[in-house]
């Protein structure tokens, strides 16, 4: 059975999902880094519950100030029992684990998606979950359509991956999600603020 992180005060209880084929427990609660987060990531940092992960993103901050970031954050999250991956493929970062969609063996790591077909390609990239978005409107992504609740019903059966729901979450929002197949959840601004 697949280690599950808990929320407080509430719990949220993943749809169970095939045991993933790491010994080590994988998250079912996530952290998205974004360059507008700025000093309040840090802030984020402890309203996440030991056993959560964190995707390192920050894709526009130029080096070598993205690096150092990163090993700071990488500091934190050893202190704090927190996974941290990092976006894209970069062997120069020591983390945990990528996040990616390229085809590849089985990794440690996770995958996003928004569409079947990109459903397909995650899983054919060897990720151990994939993270569909955006379910809910977002700042993230303003403008742009969300999935809603019956189409990540219906992807999340689709496959045999655990699912993480992303795209205007908050913890009611994960309770939502849950009970219709998800496995865990992510989100950028619901950990900004300890009104999520």
């Amino acid at each position: 059975m697949l280690p599950k992180a808990t929320l407080t005060p509430s719990r949220v209880r993943p749809a169970s999902k095939p045991s993933l084929r790491s010994p080590r427990s994988f998250p079912s609660i996530w952290l998205m880094t974004d360059e507008r987060q700025g000093e309040g990531l840090w802030a984020s940092l402890p309203r996440l519950p030991k056993g959560a992960g964190i995707i390192f993103r920050h894709h526009a901050t130029c080096e070598p100030e993205r690096s150092v970031l990163f090993v700071r954050l990488r500091a934190q999250a050893r202190r704090r029992g927190l996974m941290l991956l990092v976006a894209g493929i970069d062997t120069r970062l020591r983390a945990d684990g990528t996040h990616h969609r390229r085809s590849g063996p089985p990794r440690f790591g996770t995958a996003s998606a928004h569409d079947i077909k990109e459903l397909r390609a995650a899983e054919r990239s060897g990720a151990a979950a994939i993270l569909i978005s955006p379910i809910f409107p977002t700042r993230s992504h303003p403008g742009k359509a969300p999935l809603g609740l019956m189409r990540l019903a219906r992807l999340c059966r689709a496959t045999a991956k655990p699912v993480i729901a992303l795209g205007g979450m908050t913890k009611h929002r994960a309770r939502q999600t849950a009970r219709i197949g998800a496995y865990g959840w992510a989100a950028i601004d619901a950990w900004g603020s300890d009104k999520s």
